[in-house]
């Protein structure tokens, strides 16, 4: 008997090919029949009226901590991701001798925009090198399959300590074992390895993450450990370091798959042809046999933040000492003349890669908590500078200080115009992923990107067919990140499935959830449309609920093709 049977659904085999309604057999795990099935089932499913696709795969995620106290890894599995790559940018907390938890997760709370005291009580420390992460997870036993990076920052921190913040240059027995841990990482089944060098990501009392001071040299070094496997990718998180050109050479010294993540490759209305000319840089490097990607959000970046935890605007030098300050502190730095007029100059001459590059229309008052502001929310601040006659540094700034630093402002930075965005998604050098799901929790929730892409960029502007889409956020990022089997509908895949509403598949505005460690707020997205997400041919979520389910579906993912 098999175990289910999607019955009657649009097919869509993740591989561009026209759907055809069919029957979906599964058993033990795997997809076993494609047609008209008559053989009995477990279960049945009527998706009459309906599209069946393979389980999106998100390629750029951050759930390594929250894992550790929540295998279902939400909100991905509802907003049908199937398969997750965590580590991104060298961010992570394996491996890490135990003296150095709190350090590690210091820096995690600012990078990954987390609340400290959820991760002091929320991760479970059952490992200290790579290969115990490993073990851990496949005992938490994850909804999603999930591979994982080696990362630069965990990985200097583990051999150099709060040194690996301070000193650029590591000592060569340093350098030795850092090797040394990334080649163990790979030998316990990482994915690759993956680094940052962006100014975006300062760790934890105002300090740089260390891999944002490392040296190329050590990039390199540690890069060609991949090289020298002759397995794994690399991911960095790229800056006015890094270039492409950087870039393509360590693709070529390797010979291994080389991604780039940065603002820089995002729509930007103040240089509207900067991102574009990063995706043609790449494309020329494929031209010559080097394997450089660009991942691609299909979003507009947009950050929800207060004055007291102001993350969109640390990588400007005006903010050191913010990044330091106890919450008690700030309306002093925040009133302080000289501080304001250091952000001025700041944003006169923005460095490249950041967040806010100064443009006072890209930021709304979102929520005020003082009623008598109720009438400002949804203004930009450029606006309520003009209608106040002042600078909009002090507009924004007099504001917050009037409710306590308590006043929400969404801040739309990169990604605002369809028609920047669409040659970047439609780009040859793209790969369509990028939700930074299980970080930013107190600002964003993107881990709906392909949910939104399903909505938006196929079904209301009409740039993607169905087919084409769905193929776009499935075998392709599984096939560029070398995971066999996953992101198809075939005889013998995986049976991770997506059962969804066409007309109607879509996300949520962010919502705000009291659900992580201790009770600390994150923001979340719900589905719309979705009518079942299947792991492993075990259903994780309704549409609605997640299964109770006394073991997660998802594998570990440690073995990946060449």
């Amino acid at each position: 008997m098999l175990d289910l049977i999607i019955r009657g659904a649009q097919v869509h085999d993740g591989l561009g090919h026209p759907p055809v309604q069919a029957d979906v057999a599964i058993h033990q795990g795997r997809i076993t029949q494609i047609g008209q099935v008559s053989e009995p089932a477990k279960e049945v499913v009527d998706a009459k009226g309906l599209a069946l696709m393979p389980g999106i795969v998100d390629l750029h995620t951050h759930f390594d901590a929250q894992v550790t106290w929540d295998r279902t890894m939400s909100p991905s599995p509802a907003l049908g991701v199937t398969t997750a790559v965590l580590g991104n940018c060298g961010f992570g907390i394996a491996p890490c001798p135990a003296p150095l938890r709190e350090t590690m997760l210091k820096n995690l709370s600012v990078v990954e925009g987390m609340n400290l005291q959820a991760l002091l009580t929320g991760v479970q420390w059952e490992f200290e090198s790579f290969a115990e992460y490993m073990a851990q997870l496949r005992r938490v036993s994850p909804y999603l399959n999930t591979a994982v990076f080696a990362g630069h920052s965990v990985i200097r921190t583990a051999v150099m300590g709060e040194a690996g913040s301070e000193h650029a240059d590591a000592t060569p027995e340093q350098l030795d074992k850092m090797c040394a841990m990334v080649r163990e990482a790979m030998q316990a089944g990482a994915i690759g390895f993956a680094s940052s060098f962006s100014p975006n990501h300062s760790g934890y009392g105002g300090r740089p993450m260390p891999s944002t001071i490392a040296s190329e040299a050590e990039l390199r070094a540690l890069t060609g450990v991949l090289g020298e496997m002759n397995r794994g990718v690399f991911m960095m998180a790229t800056g006015s370091r890094a270039t492409p050109d950087i870039m393509e050479s360590i693709a070529e010294t390797t010979k291994r798959p080389t991604y780039i993540s940065t603002v820089l490759t995002m729509y930007n209305e103040a240089t509207p042809e900067l991102g574009l000319s990063y995706y043609d840089r790449c494309a020329q490097a494929l031209d010559r046999g080097n394997p450089l990607y660009v991942l691609t959000s299909c979003q507009a970046l947009s950050f929800d933040f207060t004055l007291l935890d102001p993350y969109v605007m640390l990588s400007h030098s005006a903010f050191d000492a913010v990044k330091s300050a106890q919450p008690h502190e700030l309306p002093a730095i925040y009133r302080d003349t000289a501080f304001r007029e250091a952000f001025r100059l700041n944003l006169k001459s923005p460095k490249a890669g950041i967040l806010f590059l100064g443009n006072w229309k890209n930021i709304e008052v979102g929520q005020t908590s003082n009623p008598e502001h109720a009438a400002l929310e949804g203004m930009t601040i450029a606006a309520l500078a003009a209608q106040r006659g002042v600078d909009p540094v002090d507009a924004f700034l007099d504001l917050a200080l009037s409710e306590n630093l308590e006043t929400h402002f969404v801040g739309k930075f990169f990604n605002n115009s369809d028609d920047g965005v669409a040659p970047l998604l439609k780009h040859r050098a793209s790969v369509i992923t990028l939700s930074d799901a299980g970080a930013h929790l107190s600002y964003m929730c993107d881990a709906g990107f392909g949910l939104h892409f399903l909505a938006h960029w196929v079904r209301e502007t009409g740039h993607f067919s169905l087919s084409e889409g769905i193929r776009r956020l499935t075998s392709e990022p599984a096939d560029r990140f070398c995971i066999p089997e996953r992101g198809r509908l075939t005889v013998g895949s995986p049976a991770d499935m997506l059962l969804f509403d066409p007309a109607t598949v879509g996300i949520s505005k962010p919502l705000p959830r009291h659900d992580l460690p201790g009770g600390a707020t994150r923001m979340v997205r719900e589905p719309q449309g979705v009518h079942g997400v299947w792991v492993n041919g075990v259903k994780v979520h309704d549409g609605v609920h997640y299964m109770d389910l006394e073991r997660g579906p998802g594998q570990v993912l440690d073995h990946f093709n060449a």
